[in-house]
């Protein structure tokens, strides 16, 4: 059974199109798989079982990390700006203003 994932209709968005919005809404159900298994853990009490909860965590980041991937691979505009956010130090918010003022 599908989902509503597009704001036009499917039939005329191209494959690529189709593909980054399959991509978008896969992103968020992995986000929500991490934030589910974030509060799982915080008050599971066993420790095996929070191990094994812990580790389907780290599985749902890495795939949320490489549907990020994609996405910048397929626009590196977005890919510049985040350059300028991620890994660096200092206030978040005006290294967003910065990096998104200096992107081409």
């Amino acid at each position: 059974m599908g989902f509503v994932q597009y704001h036009e209709t499917a039939s005329d968005l191209p494959e690529e199109t189709r593909a980054f919005a399959r991509v978008i809404a896969s992103m968020a159900e992995e986000a929500d798989a991490i934030n589910s298994y974030e509060q799982r853990m915080v008050v599971e009490k066993n420790a095996t079982a929070r191990a094994i909860m812990g580790n389907a965590q780290q599985e749902e980041f890495k795939h949320f990390g490489m549907e990020l991937e994609f996405l910048l691979r397929a626009k590196p505009t977005w890919r510049e700006i985040l350059h300028g956010i991620l890994f660096q130090t200092g206030d978040i918010v005006e290294l967003g203003e910065h990096a998104e003022k200096n992107a081409r």
